[in-house]
């Protein structure tokens, strides 16, 4: 008798930059609603959703695995247990991809929302899911979400999801935590990239190996039906709005100017992908074909 299929496949594909290994890991989805975007009405964003077949707004949420020097970093962590079910998938499928964390040795945050910070650690135990790694993030984060006069201008929502989560998650990570300020190389062939806005100290990740290179630009884009055509629109989710538009656009012509690959976190899984202009001061998304040679 035919076994029918009850789940996908793991959500874990492997990209070579050069010498490096990068490795895309699905930590799932989050579905939402188009209230939280900004510069935009309602109708014109399911307009712009409609035209590329989504019936909502989802977001992907994607980690990266980065294998260089003999050495292995992560890049996010995921929402663990903090937000929807249909995320908090990152344990499951760095087992598919034969990954002990343990074996982990730098976790890279872009910033510290919990879709990117809360599978640091484990809520119910309070123990660090990656025990022998050394957590990197831009320093204006962790000054950010501990900063107490910060907290009590927040909604009660933003209390709990952002600050709190983010001092839970970080708190077993005090003695190995290492913050940066300016562009740095933070992992061997990993430099980070100032793309502050989105929160304070919002940053990506320039990966280069030889003469390949690969930009993860983390929250640069929430919504790419939305956000690459109309790069103006904002999220509520945005620390300053002003600033994070401000970026998206720098990051935006300097990747089509440069040909630049991207990988994002709420890009599509696998979320590799390049941006053009449009001839009409817009910009469209190129995803990047599967590569079952894995490069080679």
């Amino acid at each position: 008798m035919i076994k029918i299929p009850t789940a996908p496949i793991p959500g874990v594909y492997h990209r070579r930059i050069g010498d490096i290994v990068v490795t895309a890991l699905s930590d799932g989805y989050l579905d939402g609603n188009l209230e939280v975007l900004q510069n935009i009405t309602k109708d014109a964003g399911q307009t712009l959703l409609d035209a590329n077949f989504r019936p909502g707004r989802r977001t992907s949420v994607n980690c990266y695995l980065v294998y260089s020097a003999g050495r292995l970093a992560l890049v996010e962590t995921g929402s663990g247990d903090y937000l929807l079910p249909t995320a908090g998938k990152l344990q499951q499928n760095l087992a598919a991809a034969g990954v002990d964390c343990a074996d982990i040795d730098t976790v890279l945050l872009t910033h510290m929302h919990p879709d990117h910070s809360a599978g640091l650690t484990d809520p119910k135990t309070g123990k660090k899911f990656f025990p022998n790694a050394e957590l990197v993030v831009h320093e204006n984060e962790p000054k950010h979400w501990h900063d107490d006069g910060a907290m009590s201008r927040a909604s009660e929502r933003a209390k709990k999801m952002y600050f709190q989560c983010a001092r839970e998650q970080i708190a077993p990570y005090h003695n190995q935590t290492r913050t940066f300020s300016k562009a740095t190389e933070v992992f061997p062939g990993i430099t980070s990239v100032m793309m502050h806005g989105h929160t304070p100290g919002h940053s990506g990740y320039m990966i280069a190996s030889g003469k390949d290179t690969l930009l993860i630009w983390g929250d640069t884009i929430h919504v790419p039906e939305i956000q690459v055509p109309r790069p103006e629109v904002t999220i509520e989710f945005d620390t300053d709005p002003h600033a994070a538009a401000a970026s998206r656009k720098r990051v935006f012509d300097m990747v089509a100017t440069d040909r630049q690959l991207v990988a994002g976190m709420h890009v599509h899984f696998p979320g590799f992908a390049h941006l053009v202009r449009d001839g009409h001061g817009g910009y469209r998304m190129l995803p990047e074909p599967w590569d079952q040679a894995f490069g080679g």
